[in-house]
């Protein structure tokens, strides 16, 4: 049993279960050790960063409608109690923090100002945060766990990363008897620029593997979009190319919990079949 919570009774925020937090640590170990066996290595990221830091990604004008951001309380005022559930805006100093949507730029700051090999390969989990228009208990939450796999070096390398985990994910979800669907989706990362939205129009940057209309991963192509951001170079002293692999952890035991009605138990010894399962 998981209970949800959130501001005026929406449900919004999850505290997992001691069997969906089984289910979860499993799920996000396999996902972890699928890229530490390709040969990534696992970094630990913070749940927020600067403003400064996340600007440079285009977060607060591509996703202005999904930003979480955090400043400390006023306490000149006096005024550092909620009033009916909520801080007013005299209440809060400037937010000087943001809280990420994404994983995955933990990895783009990690190597900010780097020179990366063509075939990098890093691993991270991280707390996301989204202010959505409406919740729906696991399936669409304001803050869930985000598994990636991020592919930094070469433009051949991000495609061969993708195309190995794509692989993956559906012999995975194949051994689970789990129907997924790969379709294409909008990624507004590039919208901004003229010449990465016009390669977004011509080759789709981004697919969901969906179980019905929720989608529980994806695969991306950032093109040199955070290389340039970061200043990420090869060492031929050309920008770095990115991709990603992302799975939503809570999505996921919110499918599993679904196929295989509601006996998480089940649903962890055939996730374990699975993960061992050598086709």
């Amino acid at each position: 049993m998981n209970r949800l919570t959130g501001s005026d009774g929406a449900p919004a925020v999850a505290i997992l279960g001691p069997q969906a937090t089984r289910l979860v640590k499993e799920l996000d170990g396999i996902f972890a050790g699928w890229g530490v066996t390709a040969g990534a290595e696992e970094i630990s990221a913070p749940p927020l960063f600067p403003v400064t830091d996340l600007e440079k990604f285009d977060v607060y004008t591509n996703f202005p409608q999904l930003a979480w951001v955090a400043g400390s309380l006023d306490l000149n005022d006096d005024q550092h109690k909620p009033v009916e559930g909520k801080f007013g805006p005299g209440a809060v100093t400037e937010a000087r923090y943001g809280l990420p949507h994404a994983t995955c730029y933990g990895a783009y700051l990690f190597h900010e100002g780097d020179r990366v090999a063509d075939d990098t390969l890093v691993t991270l989990v991280n707390r996301c945060f989204r202010n959505e228009d409406h919740y729906g208990g696991l399936r669409r939450l304001a803050t869930f766990q985000m598994r990636e796999i991020v592919a930094l070096g070469t433009f051949d390398h991000t495609q061969q990363v993708i195309a190995r985990f794509t692989e993956r994910i559906q012999a995975f979800v194949g051994a689970l008897g789990v129907d997924l669907g790969k379709v294409p989706a909008g990624d507004p990362f590039f919208r901004n620029d003229n010449g990465r939205a016009l390669m977004q129009k011509l080759s789709p940057v981004k697919y969901e593997f969906q179980y019905g209309d929720l989608a529980i991963a994806s695969v991306n192509t950032h093109r040199n979009f955070f290389g340039e951001r970061c200043d990420i170079r090869l060492e031929s002293g050309e920008h770095a190319y990115t991709s990603c692999v992302a799975f939503g952890l809570e999505r996921w035991i919110a499918v599993l919990t679904e196929h295989f009605e509601e006996d998480l138990d089940a649903a962890l010894a055939a996730v374990r079949a699975a993960a061992a399962d050598p086709s």
